[in-house]
């Protein structure tokens, strides 16, 4: 007696559902995510480039530096008396020789003139006057900045 046998070798489908039918498409959700941690990677990790012109640029040299000398003081008070360094000049013809004397050094120094705002102008006037006689080239004058939150 023969019996019948099924052969197995194609795939068995049921007819109830598909549920065992193969997928045809393929899920990008971890390539997106993967790809996603590579690119902060190498955002991270890749040095920014400077573009620029290539030029060549001149070598540095060490030069001697000049020391600048001490500024000068010069106070007038609102009396007119004109002091230099916190020392009182005796007249304008004293206060002349002195800024020739200062007036021939290598780097010249500046003349600061720090006058007293109830003082008159003419006694200012007369060192800057002083100041061009001897041939001093830079002269600033000191003010005093306004107090904050006042």
């Amino acid at each position: 007696m023969a019996t019948t046998r099924k052969a197995t070798l194609l795939p068995s489908f049921n007819a109830a559902g598909d549920e065992d039918e193969a997928i045809s498409t393929i899920n990008t959700t971890p390539l997106v995510d993967v790809m996603l941690v590579l690119l902060i990677i190498f955002l991270i990790t890749i040095p920014v480039v400077v573009h620029t012109v290539p030029v060549e640029l001149p070598q540095e040299t060490n030069q001697p530096t000049q020391t600048k000398p001490e500024n000068i003081i010069i106070s007038v008070t609102r009396d007119g008396d004109v002091y230099w360094n916190l020392k009182e000049v005796g007249d304008m013809e004293n206060l002349v020789d002195r800024l020739k004397e200062v007036a021939v050094m290598l780097p010249q120094p500046e003349v600061h003139i720090r006058g007293d705002q109830e003082g008159r102008y003419e006694s200012v006037g007369k060192v800057v006057f002083a100041c061009q006689r001897a041939g001093i080239q830079k002269i600033a004058f000191i003010t005093e900045p306004p107090a904050r939150g006042g």
